[in-house]
């Protein structure tokens, strides 16, 4: 007997969502930052080829997820023709754009990369630490990351308005620039004997956390210079990954002797 699929997903409010094709293609046009774009997995009019090119001029489809009419049905009862996007209520800055910056500005670079962290209320406490730190930005992917919303907003105590924060379509591709800009790539494992305390974070660095069930993705731990853990001795074997980053994070503020 065939079962209805029951998506679980949060009902954003409708200010939040764009629906409709020509709705879509012009806040494209306004310059409007979309944080993610849901289209009919079967749609195939010429006006929905014409938004799949322009989304392709723009360079978005990474952030495009092509999925079943009864999941587009669950973000609203009104015509969405087959397309809904979210817009993203903060922008987003490139990594070029935010190493460069530090390095003119005399700084040494500190970044926080997460990898497949997905839940906002962790993406946004770690925020709320970076911010605090002094953290120049916080690098995560296109696809299996926290959705930038308004949950993750609020988390972070307001600090996702004003940090930084770098959407890349490649992780690894980016882990590959930060390490050729000679910034020290410092992942946080369980993989391995030396201590977080152990490293030298004065130099530029950036702190890579992952996904508190899968860790960080392996081809992308490979890429990172220093593997580094927190001891554990009591039952539980690992920390929340906002906290975990907390204590990396203020790690690099204790070395670098910063007040």
């Amino acid at each position: 007997m065939y079962q209805k699929k029951n998506y679980d997903t949060r009902r954003p409010k409708e200010k939040e969502m764009i629906f409709g094709i020509r709705a879509v293609m012009e806040a494209l046009d306004a310059g409007k930052v979309l944080d993610k774009i849901l289209i009919r997995r079967d749609m195939s009019s010429a006006i929905g080829r014409e938004l799949l090119d322009k989304l392709n001029a723009y360079q978005l489809q990474a952030a495009v997820q092509r999925v079943p009419v009864e999941k587009l049905n669950q973000f609203t009862e009104k015509n969405h023709q087959g397309v809904i996007a979210f817009i993203s209520p903060v922008e987003f800055y490139k990594l070029e754009d935010v190493v460069q910056n530090a390095f003119d500005e005399g700084r040494v670079p500190f970044l926080v990369v997460l990898d497949g962290v997905t839940d906002v209320r962790n993406f946004g406490a770690i925020a709320r630490t970076c911010s605090c730190a002094g953290v120049d930005a916080i690098v995560i992917g296109t696809r299996g990351s926290a959705a930038v919303n308004g949950d993750a907003i609020k988390a972070s105590a307001g600090a996702l308005h004003t940090l930084p924060i770098c959407k890349v379509e490649n992780l690894q591709n980016a882990l590959r620039y930060l390490r050729d800009s000679g910034i020290t790539l410092v992942a946080a494992t369980e993989h391995t004997d030396q201590n977080y305390t152990d490293v030298d974070m004065t130099l530029p660095i950036a702190i890579v956390m992952g996904n508190e069930e899968k860790g960080i993705y392996e081809e992308n731990l490979k890429l990172c210079n220093e593997k580094v853990r927190i001891p554990m001795t009591g039952t539980i074997e690992s920390l929340n990954v906002s906290v975990a980053a907390g204590v990396f994070i203020y790690e690099v503020v204790r070395q670098r002797g910063c007040e």
